[in-house]
């Protein structure tokens, strides 16, 4: 049915005949000359009808957009004036010589050219006319491009690919699970495994020593543009090695793929502590192609008599900031009040500022907070930012989570607005993650997952918690953390301690995970992993924002595919065979 695709035809081609199939893309009628644009996956190419041929013109004529047709013809040069220098084929056409029509089509319900902006819902909901668009060809073309490139790295380390279940048991791994009732196991659920976290332990004492897995994961969570229900990793577990072999590899890794699809220049990956990037930019996934950081300013605030700043500097839950904006005093007080009410809907109760406009006056510097602060404070802050003329500092002062995420926010944002970014790609490791983290009921929780292995001896541990480290890492790229890892408990004290410490009871452990402690006591090997998430990986190499546009069939923000209206109602017949009775009562 082919003989070339039609974006490969060529100059080279001119004089031979060829046998393409594909898409009516397009059709023109020039003066009783019929031309058709013909798409395929390759590309587009351009098929002259000449009237001559009665029978093959009249149906060149019937065909629309989309229809499916086969066309055989000879390659030959266009005349001059018609080459088209967008086109890859635009220097050649093809003559029909005959034409068979597979399938004819509708209306398109939207334009098929990859410039046309259409609304993201008419898209899935006609999903398998989007997938024709150029760009979501390419993107998922590059996806399966890259998916080999990993499989290829990881071989050539001498991983191996071992699949596991889908069907699991529900376990804490921060997230809700899709839950799978049992037909014969009548009040008993599955679960869809949330990450293949305890099997791969499993692997490891089992003892297949390297493991890799393309694995999908399910997590009932809130949507993101960067997250879904269903998802796929790239998951990773070996034996018998350190945090410096895992982020060794992972380095390689991404690296490797940033250098195969992307202009990324190599660098020494940088290694910042959790601390500091908590501290430098109220975040654990910094962007680091944007020059701004947050400087702490709560002990230059003690004493002020200006409450909105003292009364969080003596706070041990909260903190002042200041970030230092070169060159942004020009900012209009319409923009800084819209940055204001940015940061006000992720919880913060203001916004204060100063503009740098000549510090060696008087009245240089510029702000409604300036009549409320001490000046010894005001030219501690300046000197501790380095301020010079032009630059503008913003505030955040309250409540250390909301301080940091609406900071954090903000950096983005100004990053955004004023095209402050230094660099095309700038990945790097986090560190040093604490083990535990504190919930508003302020007990402890895992910060990764309750398999992590702590820095500290048993011990220690028990007797001090809050201060323990973990052997963990987040590898993260141009602000998204693109994977995380960690060293795992290889010893069944050491995992029941843990368990304690969470407020796991012996029988609820030994309910949930007793075939892991069974495993651990049975000679388990020191071990460690990472998974890397393979949708924000594609979509960040194929310059997309939106990781619907880097799958063939997405959900939408609310866990919804419009194209085959799941998830969707099942009659009463099979609920019964479940043993499961829907609550929700119809309209």
């Amino acid at each position: 049915m082919r003989s070339h695709y039609c974006g490969d035809i060529q100059s080279s081609d001119i004089g031979a005949e060829v046998e393409i199939s594909g898409w009516v893309h397009k059709r023109r009628d020039h003066g009783g000359v019929i031309f058709l644009d013909i798409r395929d996956l390759h590309g587009i190419v351009q098929v002259v009808f000449n009237p001559e041929s009665k029978d093959t013109f009249d149906l060149a004529d019937s065909c629309r957009s989309e229809f499916v047709i086969n066309i055989t013809g000879l390659v030959r040069a266009r005349i001059e004036g018609a080459i088209n220098p967008k086109m890859a084929t635009g220097e050649i056409e093809i003559e029909a010589q005959s034409l068979i029509i597979y399938s004819k089509a509708l209306t398109p319900k939207f334009p098929l050219d990859d410039y046309q902006e259409v609304n993201e819902d008419v898209r899935l909901k006609n999903r398998f006319l989007d997938l024709r668009r150029p760009d979501i060809n390419d993107r998922l073309i590059k996806r399966s491009q890259i998916t080999s490139k990993i499989r290829s790295v990881l071989e050539l380390n001498n991983f191996h690919e071992i699949e596991t279940p889908i069907l699991t048991r529900a376990t804490p791994e921060g997230a809700r699970d899709y839950l799978v009732p049992s037909r014969v196991h009548p009040g008993e659920f599955f679960a869809l495994p949330q990450s293949p976290q305890l099997f791969k332990q499993l692997l490891m004492i089992g003892g297949l020593d390297k493991y890799y897995q393309i694995a999908k994961c399910f997590r009932d969570e809130d949507l993101r543009a960067d997250r879904q229900p269903e998802f796929t990793q790239v998951d990773i577990e070996a034996s018998f090695v350190t945090t410096e072999d895992i982020i060794n590899l992972g380095e390689d890794l991404i690296t490797s793929l940033l250098a195969e699809f992307t202009n990324y220049e190599p660098i020494k990956v940088p290694r910042i502590k959790y601390k500091d990037a908590i501290t430098k930019y109220g975040c654990d996934k910094p962007d680091l192609r944007i020059p701004l950081e947050l400087e702490d300013i709560s002990e230059l605030m003690k004493n002020e008599e200006f409450k909105v700043f003292s009364g969080p500097a003596n706070d041990s839950k909260a903190r002042v900031v200041a970030l230092r904006v070169p060159g942004a005093a020009e900012l209009t007080r319409k923009k800084i009040d819209e940055y204001t009410d940015f940061v006000g809907k992720l919880g913060a109760k203001g916004l204060a500022y100063i503009k740098v406009v000549a510090l060696e006056e008087e009245n240089g510097l510029q702000s409604p907070i300036l009549k409320f602060l001490d000046q010894a404070t005001i030219n501690s802050v300046t000197t501790a930012l380095k301020v010079e003329n032009g630059d503008m500092i913003f505030f955040g002062a309250g409540n250390a989570n909301v301080v940091n995420l609406s900071m954090s926010s903000l950096i983005k944002k100004l990053a955004d607005d004023l095209d402050l970014y230094e660099s095309e790609w700038a990945p790097c490791w986090i560190v040093d993650f604490p083990m535990f983290e504190r919930t508003k009921e302020n007990k402890l929780s895992s910060l990764h997952h309750p398999f992590t292995l702590p820095v500290v001896t048993i011990d220690e541990l028990a007797n001090n918690p809050d201060e323990a480290l973990a052997c963990a890492y987040d590898f993260v790229l141009n602000g998204y953390e693109l994977g995380g890892g960690s060293l795992r408990v290889h010893d069944p004290v050491m995992q029941s301690e843990i368990f304690k410490i969470l407020g796991i009871s012996s029988e609820e452990a030994d309910e949930k995970f007793g075939f892991l402690l069974s495993a651990l006591s049975s000679g388990c090997p020191p071990h460690g992993g990472i998974a890397f998430g393979l949708d924000r990986i594609v979509m960040l190499l194929t310059g997309t924002t939106n990781i619907r546009d880097v799958i063939a069939f997405p959900k939408t923000q609310s866990a919804s595919c419009l194209l085959t209206n799941a998830p969707g109602e099942v009659n009463s017949a099979q609920l019964e065979e479940l043993h499961v009775q829907s609550t929700v009562e119809k309209e």
